[in-house]
This record gives C-alpha cells, structure tokens and sequence, in this order.
C-alpha cells in the first residue's frame, strides 16, 4: 500500500484543466472536489499513522472517498 496522498490531477491524468473550469462554473463539482481533498488528507493522515484510526473507521473513510471520486469521474464524462 502506497502513502502517496490519491490527488485528482493524478487519478484524472490531463483532465486538470477540465477540473479547474468546472470548479469555477459549478458550486457541485466545486463543493466535491473540496470534499474529496479534506477525506483524501485523512485517509493519507491515517495512512501514514499521522492521524491514526481503527480499520473500521479506515474502510469507511476510503469508501467515501471512492464515493466521491466517483461522482467526480461521472461530471467530468459529462463535461
């Protein structure tokens, strides 16, 4: 398992544009995007025994963030 914090520009490889206008013309994909950066630092946080936590709690807070990735992923295809 990596320790490398998941960032969008990573996991949408030149769509970093794209994430950037649609931020600034949509409060949605905005408020998500913000999201996903404060649960990606706690998934990182525990990761690297920063911040840490149970697995449980882990688990779940690496599933809201796929949650979200994914939500993320499927505005950009709309885009």
């Amino acid at each position: 398992m990596g320790h490398t914090p998941h960032e969008l520009n990573e996991d949408f490889p030149g769509q970093a544009d794209k994430i950037h206008a649609l931020k600034m013309s949509d409060a949605h994909f905005a408020k998500l995007v913000e999201e996903y950066h404060e649960v990606n630092g706690v998934v990182h946080r525990a990761e690297t025994n920063v911040e840490p936590m149970d697995q449980l709690a882990e688990t779940n807070v690496r599933k809201q963030r796929a949650a979200l990735k994914d939500e993320i992923a499927r505005l950009l295809a709309q885009a």
